[in-house]
């Protein structure tokens, strides 16, 4: 019999540990260990219990949640689900645990609302995720542009007269492991490049959040989503959490859309969703990339995009904080090439260069 899979639970509120333990202990495959309500409980508790995984909670007394993932990263890396509010604060502090190496997060639901169905399954799910995460080195200030100084706020931007929306396209998929990945993989864009379509696997309230961040990194433009938006050069639109993200050709116009229609791989937004409206109107002028991720959105619409003359790239698994969706697609040869992290924009572009100038 496989083992179980040791969590332990930090959070300052005694009823969101009582409830996280409920949840973690229901599953056949995972127990809870330890329930810790600060860090320096934690701390004794890791050291004692030797958890494979935690959940922590942002906002504690003593020290908070950013702070001790800082310290536990850099002294004994292990994989960590935060916990966070889904408010815009609550995004900020969230995108700053995955740089200093959270592998997931959670949103925390609301006293006065009832939880969804499957936030159980969902807990469950990113633990599972967790425990299989490859870690990587945090990212430290260093490494970034100060962020916070550097973030405009989201506009919405009309075509400006007489420019022509992007003739070829690059559509990107990721989950898991992804918000970093989407970072590094955009930051280096030149300000020409072909327009870029993304769907990122995240909750309403933080889509608009991760899309102002890198804005402020990036020569390009990166924006969330908006309804017939015009897809142009230089731009890099990330779908809306809750909404499908789709591209259509129409009066000659690439543009963005959006759908509410139900998820699709118990996701909406769905790489796949994407990635077959790609296929069926974009085509051969398309790249497709599919990064880091757990699960298979995104594979069978990789498909439909090659018959139709697209070219696909996958992450490479050394690189790939959770190798499951680039895996599918590569299974289901769905991809041309394998890439790692590093390369993918620089692969990216090339393929589009190359089908530019047959």
């Amino acid at each position: 019999m496989t083992e179980k899979i040791r969590v332990l639970v930090v959070d300052d509120s005694r009823m969101i540990r009582d409830v996280l333990t409920e949840i973690i202990n229901d599953q056949p495959d995972m127990e809870v260990v330890g329930a810790a309500a600060d860090a320096f409980e934690a701390r004794d508790m890791i050291k004692s219990l030797k958890p494979d995984v935690l959940t922590l909670d942002i906002e504690m007394p003593k020290m908070n949640g950013l702070e001790f993932l800082d310290r536990l990263m850099r002294a004994k890396p292990l994989p960590v689900v935060m916990i966070s509010a889904a408010t815009e604060r609550g995004s900020e502090v969230t995108f700053r645990a995955l740089e200093l190496g959270a592998v997931d997060f959670v949103t925390k639901p609301k006293l006065n609302e009832q939880a969804p169905d499957d936030y159980g399954q969902m807990i469950a799910d990113k633990v599972r995720a967790a425990k299989s995460a490859r870690l990587k080195a945090p990212r430290r200030e260093s490494d970034m542009a100060a962020v916070e100084q550097t973030m405009p706020p989201v506009m919405k931007r009309p075509v400006p007269v007489g420019v022509k929306t992007t003739e070829k396209l690059i559509a990107v998929g990721a989950s898991t492991g992804g918000t970093e990945a989407i970072r590094e993989f955009l930051v280096g864009m030149p300000a020409d490049c072909p327009g870029i379509v993304i769907v990122q696997h995240m909750p309403e309230n933080f889509t608009r959040m991760f899309a102002e961040r890198l804005n402020g990194l990036c020569k390009i433009n990166v924006k969330e989503a908006e309804h017939n938006d015009p897809i142009l050069p230089g731009h890099a639109y990330i779908a809306p959490g809750g909404k499908h993200l789709w591209v259509k050709r129409e009066g000659g116009q690439t543009l963005a859309k959006l759908s509410t229609e139900p998820p699709m791989n118990l996701h909406r937004p769905s790489v796949d969703f994407l990635f077959m409206s790609v296929a069926k109107f974009i085509g051969a002028d398309a790249t497709g990339v599919i990064m880091t991720g757990m699960g298979k959105d995104g594979a069978q619409g990789m498909l439909e995009m090659k018959k139709k003359g697209a070219y696909n790239i996958a992450q490479d698994e050394a690189t790939s904080v959770i190798f499951g969706m680039p895996r599918e697609a590569i299974e289901l040869d769905a991809t041309h090439e394998v890439a790692p992290l590093p390369r993918i924009r620089e692969r990216a572009l090339l393929a589009a260069t190359r089908r530019e100038n047959k």
